[in-house]
């Protein structure tokens, strides 16, 4: 099976011309350290390996940032396959596209040095052109993110075909009609944070770097929509958003969400989860009852018009 994925060359897309130029994609993170031979299957084999040396060569880094940043190494230069599809902004608005034609390499002395050699298609995909579940995907923090679930509205713009009006990957949503229509949900809950009842308790993930990552974080399953973290910096929480009516399968997702942030937590912190839609229903509230971590919040959308 053919994966896709958005990959990030350097800070910024700094090095995105120099990646095109050259024919292939990379990172530098642990730029000092050859990967080759040492890249087991899984990933998690490859964490708990060198967690321990970014820890130690940045103690003021916490175990969820070094995970991130390990797995996102781990997914370059081993997770993704011969064949794959990489779409890598370019810094102007658009991404090149590009299939993954070996396996890892590494160059030293050179910008990023853990790489892939790539063959970029002719095509160019405007960001302008994609679909806002997409251009959103393809915008989350960080080096990688996986955006196989869209495929088939990628492979329409490599053809040079518009996007479609209304598309949904989230089988966790009952209606996509209303996905497409409440789309800005998680950007009104993201910038009224504070003043909803889980900012009284958590803050939205930022990393070391200033950066807020919290948003779309990736895992081995998927982006969770927000991953926060108590004031106390004793829990985390990860919020998955439902526009609509969410069905039963999300309490499975959630799920897997919060098993990966308690394999990458501190020893003594705990992981909860929310669900946040429009409406639940009795298969949901069944499953939730069994699952006492993993709490339901309701939203409202409210349309006014008031005459001066």
């Amino acid at each position: 099976m053919k994966n896709y994925y958005r990959i990030m060359l350097g800070k910024s897309s700094m090095y995105a011309q120099e990646c095109y130029e050259g024919n292939f994609i990379g990172v530098d993170f642990l730029s000092d350290i050859d990967l080759t031979g040492k890249l087991p299957d899984d990933w998690r084999n490859f964490n708990q390996q060198y967690i321990p040396v970014v820890l130690k060569r940045d103690p003021g880094r916490s175990k969820i940032s070094a995970g991130l940043a390990c797995g996102m190494l781990w997914t370059i230069a081993k997770g993704i396959k011969v064949g794959d599809i990489v779409l890598c902004p370019n810094g102007s608005g658009s991404y090149y596209i590009g299939e993954v034609l070996d396996s890892y390499s590494f160059h030293t002395g050179e910008v990023l040095p853990h790489r892939r050699t790539v063959k970029w298609l002719p095509a160019i995909i405007q960001r302008s052109e994609m679909s806002d579940a997409l251009q959103k995907s393809t915008g989350s923090i960080g080096t990688s993110s996986a955006i196989t679930g869209y495929a088939e509205e990628i492979e329409r713009l490599i053809a040079g075909q518009a996007k479609p009006t209304i598309i949904s990957t989230d089988e966790t949503v009952e209606d996509p009609a209303t996905f497409a229509l409440e789309k800005h949900l998680e950007d009104f809950l993201v910038q009224n944070w504070k003043q909803t009842e889980l900012g009284k308790k958590y803050d939205i993930y930022v990393n070391e770097d200033g950066e807020e990552v919290g948003r779309q974080f990736q895992s081995d399953t998927g982006p969770m929509d927000v991953l926060a973290i108590s004031k106390d910096k004793k829990e985390w929480l990860v919020v998955e958003l439902k526009r609509g009516r969410a069905s039963d399968n999300v309490v499975g997702q959630v799920l897997r969400y919060m098993g990966f942030v308690q394999d990458l937590a501190e020893k003594g912190q705990t992981v909860k989860g929310v669900i946040i839609a429009m409406e639940d229903d009795n298969r949901i509230r069944r499953a939730l009852s069994m699952v006492p971590n993993i709490e339901f919040y309701r939203y409202q959308v409210t349309f006014r018009l008031f005459k001066d």
